[in-house]
Formats: structure tokens, C-alpha cells, sequence
């Protein structure tokens, strides 16, 4: 056996999970696949680079065809046929998992990507609560004495997991000496110890797929999970998978992702956050045509998102699958009434809006949400389980519309810039410390809004972009000024031993990357060498 694990797992049942037989698959898994996720991560440079020459992205000519030609997505299970409400968190700890699966939401999107820390035992044990949920066994007791445990008087939601994307590494799992891919470790720990007993339960090994850039990507993926359905025996169409419209390529090629994954695929979502974020990143060389406003006043309702969200309902509902709403980050106070009344009738806007538009369901980040999302959907579903039969006929989205970021309004403030370098930071620091998901000024902030915060001041600062309330230009020495006393203000909220090992390096991480002439694509990639650092560092000690 080529594959090694870099150090043990301090975490309930890490030999279970990483299983002689498990280890194998996922090195088989390597061996099939991973050089061509690497080739298609150097294609995603190739392409940037050409957006970086010409200013634009079109839809593809060369796929023109599938575009044109009907065709539909094989049927969803029965139990993805009612996705009104879907709510989203971490596959751990333990009491986040049994608080997801106990909210009466009909899906619950277990994440092992942006709403989770990769730290090695984060990976082990979020596993090893999936397959404990599968089991109907997830239990958790707190050090206070309290327990919680699955309800047995309501309907669990159907789970469906998200694997980290392409791009990450998984430093603890060595394939030949190189990392192996995050997203084929997750996908392959959790597949092989929950596809059998998810179709015992009735329901599948079913996945939310995030950050895919091309239809190629989609390609690679279906690739694996045929592959993997021979491996153990299972019939081929049994994986699901719902793909995450979160990157300004995929949204020119959702037909082509669609018809890649048609035998495995359900549905596309929309990513809002990253999708913002994706919009910076490929067209950061662009100037002022592409400079988002202050991200609280970036709303769905702007041209180019509702070209993108209509698109996108548009495309699903003529191939068969479900559309997808996206995350309500405002999350309920329950110390601040007046917050917490604020929160909901956000989620509610949001909700109608989509609900109105013909998604199928959407996202809630916390079970007090679960009800008004509900109740929202019900509304428009009536007796039908979906919104399939709204084919939206009357949309006709082209290349411009979906580029046009500059008719989008709202100001460029100082206010936002501090938000966007105190989240930054804050988060980034909760990242180190091996969360997640993470609550910040009721919102739930997750690695998709860390990166849209710090990728928001770098396209400032490049852009000599200045603030519509103080005048002031954006330099480096306003950044660092800023930063500064943003990061003293979260010094007074935290113990000092915390701020020293975990809010020191991040500040230090947001400052270089929101400083450095060339972008860095992803917050995480650095963060994780921090990370993997600290707990070799740990170890070692």
C-alpha cells in the first residue's frame, strides 16, 4: 500500500474510519483520478488568464448543442422529491449534527467544505458522525451532564453531504508521498461507510459538489462515482449530486454541468456568497465595471444576481432538477429579541423572493429558521412537491446581463471595509481554532463570506477605490491603519492566550494576502498551512 496517514487521529473511533479496507479505496481513488483533478485545476489558470486578455466570459460555442437539444436529468429519488427546507452546518461536533438532524427540516446539508475547520480530527469525526447518524446512533453528552440524542417523533431530513472542493489538499493522507485531494478523501470516507447503509434507509449517498469552474469538472466527478458504485456493488444512478452554482464560469456552463452528472445529478444551488467572491477573483484585472459595492448592500435583487438566480431556475426546471435557494446567513439572537425579530423577516423577504421566482427549496442556517422557510414554501408549493413544472419560458438571460456587476447598486464605505477586515480576521481566527461556521454579528459566517470580506479590500486597494462616506482613497496604509484598530477591537473580546495563538497569525494572514500584488485564489489555502502547522507544531511538542 502506497497511502499513508501522516500522524493518528485523536478522535473517537478514528481506526473504525480509517480502516485498512477504507484506506484503499481512497488510494484507488487517488490513483484513477487525481491526475486529472490536478490538470484540471491547471486548465482553471489557463482560462483565468484568458479573462485577464479579453475582459469577458460567453457561453461555450463548443457546446452549443447540449444547450440547444432537450434532454433531462434522470428522476430524483423519493426522497429528494421535497427539498422546501434545507438546513445547512457542519458534519460536528456532535450536538451541531443531532440539532441539524432533530429541526424537521426535510434536508440537512452535512458539510465537511466551507462550514468546517480541516483540521485531521474534524475530518475523522465528521465522518464518523455521518455514519453514526446513517446508523441512528449519534449521540453526544456534554461535560455538564447534558444529553443529546435523535428524535424518534419526527421524520429525520434526508442528508446530503458536501465534500471539500478540487482545490484543497489533505496534508494528513499521503498518496505515493503527495497530499491526496480533500474532496476524494471526504468523498471516499464517507461513501464507503454510509452508501450501504443510507440505501437501507431508504435514501442514498446524495452530495452537494461546491466550487466546480467547468462542465469538465462535473465530468471528473461523475467519473468517480461511477466508478465508486462498481467498487462496492451498488446499482449506477444511486449517488446524487446537487452542484453549487458558486463560481462566474459555472454560471455559463449549467446546462454542460447538468449533462455531464444527468445520470447522478439533482439539482443546482445558488451560491450567492462565493459567487461574489468568484466574480472578484476572475475579474480582479477588470477596474471599476467589475467593483462590487459594500458586500451588506449586495442584494439578490441586483441586476446581474437576478440574472444569474432566473438562469438558473430556468435551466433546472427545463432539464428536470431542482433549483436551489441560497444560504440566509442572518441567524436568530434569542438574548436579543429585537435582533432576532429583525432576522426573520430577512429569512422571510429572502425566502418569498425565491419561493416566488420557482425555486424548489432553499437554505436555512439555524433550526429556529426551519419553520419560517417552511411556511414560506408551503405557501407557493400548495399540494405539489416542487416547483418543476414552472419552466420560466419568459427568461431569456444573455452573457451581458450576468457581467453587468456595475449597474449593481450601493456605496463603498469605510464602515464596509472594517466590517470586511474584522470578519476577516475574526474568522479566520475561529478557522485556526477549528471552527467553522462561526456567528458574527448575527450572521453566520462560513469560509465563503472570510473570502468575499478579504477579497473585497484587496479589489479596493487595487482599484485606489475611495470610500463614498469619508472621501478617503483606499492605500495600504489606510488598510493597515484600519486593520489595526479593528484587531484591537477583537482583542478586548477574547482571552489574551486565544488572541496571541489564534487572532495574532490570522490578522498577520489577512494583512499579507489583502496586501500583496498578487491575488491569492483562495484564504483557505494559506490558512491551512497554519493550520496543518499548528497541529504538527502540537505533536511535535
Amino acid at each position: 500500500m502506497t497511502i499513508e496517514i501522516t500522524r493518528e487521529a485523536r478522535t473517537d473511533d478514528a481506526g473504525d474510519i480509517l480502516a485498512p479496507e477504507a484506506l484503499a479505496f481512497i488510494e484507488e481513488l487517488h490513483h484513477r483520478f487525481d491526475a486529472r483533478r490536478l490538470d484540471l485545476l491547471a486548465l482553471r489558470k489557463v482560462q483565468r488568464d484568458e479573462v485577464a486578455r479579453t475582459g469577458r466570459l460567453d457561453f461555450l460555442p463548443e457546446t452549443a448543442g447540449i444547450r440547444a437539444s432537450e434532454w433531462e436529468v434522470a428522476p430524483a429519488p423519493e426522497a429528494l422529491r421535497d427539498r422546501r427546507v434545507e438546513i445547512t452546518g457542519p458534519a460536528g461536533p456532535p450536538k451541531m449534527a443531532i440539532n441539524a438532524l432533530n429541526s424537521e427540516a426535510l434536508v440537512w446539508l452535512a458539510d465537511l467544505e466551507d462550514a468546517a475547520s480541516p483540521t485531521w480530527e474534524n475530518v475523522v469525526a465528521g465522518v464518523k458522525n455521518l455514519r453514526d447518524a446513517a446508523r441512528g446512533t449519534l449521540s453526544y453528552t456534554s461535560p455538564t451532564g447534558k444529553a443529546y440524542a435523535l428524535r424518534t417523533d419526527v421524520q429525520r431530513p434526508t442528508v446530503v453531504t458536501r465534500p471539500r472542493g478540487w482545490h484543497l489538499p489533505e496534508r494528513h493522507v499521503l498518496v505515493d508521498g503527495a497530499p491526496a485531494s480533500g474532496a476524494l478523501v471526504d468523498f471516499g470516507l464517507h461513501f464507503f461507510h454510509t452508501a450501504r447503509q443510507l440505501l437501507a434507509n431508504g435514501h442514498g449517498p446524495y452530495y452537494y459538489l461546491p466550487k466546480l469552474e467547468s462542465h469538465l469538472e462535473a465530468r471528473l466527478w461523475n467519473e468517480v462515482f461511477v466508478f465508486a458504485q462498481d467498487a462496492i456493488g451498488i446499482p449506477q444512478g444511486t449517488i446524487r449530486a446537487t452542484v453549487l452554482i458558486e463560481t462566474i464560469p459555472a454560471a455559463f456552463q449549467m446546462d454542460e454541468i447538468l449533462y455531464e452528472l444527468r445520470e447522478h445529478a439533482s439539482g443546482l444551488n445558488a451560491g450567492r456568497w462565493d459567487y461574489l467572491f468568484s466574480i472578484i477573483k476572475v475579474f480582479r484585472d477588470q477596474g471599476e465595471a467589475f467593483a462590487l459595492p459594500d458586500r451588506a448592500d449586495v442584494s439578490m435583487t441586483a441586476p446581474f444576481m437576478r440574472a444569474y438566480t432566473e438562469l438558473l431556475v430556468k435551466t433546472c426546471h427545463r432539464r428536470g432538477a431542482f433549483a436551489m435557494g441560497g444560504m440566509a446567513a442572518f441567524v436568530p439572537n434569542r438574548n436579543d429579541l429585537a435582533a432576532t425579530e429583525a432576522a426573520f423577516e430577512k429569512v422571510r423577504a429572502d425566502k418569498t423572493r425565491e419561493a416566488d421566482d420557482g425555486f424548489d427549496g432553499s437554505w436555512v442556517a439555524h433550526p429556529d429558521l426551519v419553520p419560517i422557510c417552511r411556511e414560506v414554501f408551503d405557501g407557493v408549493l400548495g399540494d405539489r412537491l416542487n416547483q418543476l413544472d414552472r419552466q420560466r419560458p419568459e427568461v431569456s438571460v444573455t452573457a451581458e446581463q450576468l457581467l453587468d456587476i456595475a449597474s449593481a447598486p450601493g456605496r463603498v464605505t469605510e464602515t464596509g471595509l472594517r466590517t470586511n477586515l474584522s470578519v476577516a480576521v475574526a474568522y479566520t481566527a475561529a478557522w485556526l481554532q477549528g471552527n467553522g461556521a462561526v456567528a458574527i454579528n448575527n450572521l453566520m459566517e462560513d469560509a465563503a463570506t472570510a473570502e468575499i470580506s478579504r477579497s473585497q479590500v484587496w479589489q479596493q486597494l487595487r482599484a485606489g477605490r475611495h470610500l463614498d462616506d469619508t472621501g478617503e482613497q483606499v492605500t495600504a496604509e489606510l488598510v493597515q491603519r484600519l486593520l489595526g484598530e479593528e484587531v484591537e477591537a477583537l482583542r478586548a473580546q477574547v482571552d489574551e492566550a486565544v488572541f496571541a495563538e489564534f487572532y495574532q497569525p490570522a490578522a498577520r494572514l489577512v494583512s499579507d494576502i489583502c496586501l500583496d500584488d498578487e491575488y491569492v485564489d483562495f484564504l483557505t489555502l494559506p490558512a491551512y498551512e497554519l493550520l496543518t502547522g499548528a497541529a504538527r507544531a502540537e505533536v511535535i511538542g
